[in-house]
């Protein structure tokens, strides 16, 4: 078993390696923002959540962007920064939906 982690770390297929790991939420205009680059191929690109209330309901929605840094902190400031224009070009209205 040892054999296979080894191929799939080789191949760039370890576990987790893709997978968004969150970073503590920062409060913007009413919502919480959540960066959660995603690494592949070597860079990470710009991911995360943004959460807000809807109706007494909390919603979180994922947002994934091509835009992609080699350095992780300037991949969760620029997460960080496209959540914010999210926010501010669609207010509200982001949370009907499922993901950006």
């Amino acid at each position: 078993m040892a054999l296979g982690k080894l191929f799939k770390s080789l191949l760039g297929g370890a576990a987790g390696s893709a997978q968004p790991q969150p970073t503590e939420a920062v409060d913007y205009m009413g919502f919480a923002i959540e960066a959660a680059p995603i690494y592949e191929d070597g860079k990470y690109r710009s991911a995360g959540f943004i959460s807000g209330e809807v109706d007494g309901e909390t919603r979180r929605i994922q947002f994934i962007r091509a835009d992609q840094n080699g350095d992780l902190q300037a991949a969760i400031d620029h997460s960080l920064l496209k959540a914010r224009q999210i926010i501010d070009e669609q207010g509200k209205q982001l949370l009907t939906k499922t993901h950006l």
